[in-house]
């Protein structure tokens, strides 16, 4: 299957063309592509699941709520601030203890909610909190290990770099990203973890994003997005795809996606154009499969 291409229109004009890569993976074995499904991209923050899973092994305190929200991205909605700040009461820690900077506080960076489950690592294992985004960290050396082992990949042989919030992150070939989500579930605690992200999809990003919408509206879905155009999920029957848009654009995730589960044989409910609207809430153009 060739890239997937998604336009995005203004008026009659195509004002830009989003090329996806994409790979699908079941039983270990590619049974999709597009493009290129070797593609070596950075996990981002669609490594969440993977780096939650010593937390859920760790802690038999937390609830759904707790786990969801260590594994989000979230937008700093109240529902999803107020979940910080209960796994960071669970810990215990404060929102000054959280290294991930500030967005316009350190508890509204999107990403706390993955820092304060960190924390509550390092209350449960007893290691020091301070500098638990480091490389050499317990936390960092454990979520390394965590996706090498979910991906079946060498540590040795991941490239790693700064993620965004500070945190190490891992660079894969999609494929192996599809194989780490088709092998979430049948991990040591990945069920528990995979099961509160269902419960919850909407603390996991917010209404208008991919991953969330794919937990609402299909049963069995587990789905987590990424910076720089990253999506993946995982279905029912072990089945995980990863999909990297190539300028790293998260418009037209959904209708990518849409496109790669299709040609899989999988029943999703229709994705049509996605409007673009202007400040003024006018409809102006449209994100369509091209």
């Amino acid at each position: 299957m060739d890239v997937i291409r998604v336009a995005v229109t203004r008026g009659e004009i195509v004002e830009a063309v989003h090329h996806f890569h994409a790979a699908a993976v079941q039983d270990g074995a590619l049974v999709g592509a597009a493009g290129d499904p070797d593609l070596v991209a950075f996990f981002r923050s669609s490594a969440k699941p993977l780096q939650a899973l010593p937390l859920a092994r760790a802690r038999d305190d937390l609830d759904d709520r707790d786990l969801a929200i260590a594994s989000a991205s979230h937008l700093a909605s109240p529902d999803q601030l107020t979940a910080v700040r209960a796994l960071l009461v669970k810990a215990p820690a404060s929102e000054h203890d959280l290294e991930c900077g500030h967005e316009p506080t350190r508890l509204e960076h999107n990403c706390s909610g993955k820092h304060a489950g960190m924390l509550a690592l390092c209350r449960a294992r007893g290691w020091p909190l301070e500098g638990y985004r480091l490389p050499e960290h317990p936390v960092q050396q454990g979520c390394l290990a965590e996706v090498a082992a979910a991906a079946e990949v060498d540590p040795a042989a991941i490239p790693t770099a700064v993620d965004g919030c500070g945190v190490v992150t891992f660079a894969l070939p999609l494929e192996r990203m599809a194989n780490a989500f088709a092998r979430l579930e049948s991990l040591e605690a990945g069920a528990r973890v995979a099961a509160a992200m269902r419960a919850h999809p909407d603390l996991i990003r917010g209404p208008l994003s991919a991953d969330t919408r794919l937990m609402q509206a299909v049963t069995g879905w587990t789905a987590k997005g990424g910076a720089e155009g990253l999506l993946c999920a995982a279905g029912p029957g072990g089945l995980g795809v990863a999909l990297k848009c190539e300028d790293g654009a998260s418009r037209g995730l959904e209708q990518a996606l849409h496109s790669l589960l299709a040609s899989l044989g999988v029943d999703l409910p229709e994705a049509g154009p996605e409007v673009v609207r202007n400040s003024r809430g006018e409809a102006v153009g449209e994100v369509v499969l091209l």
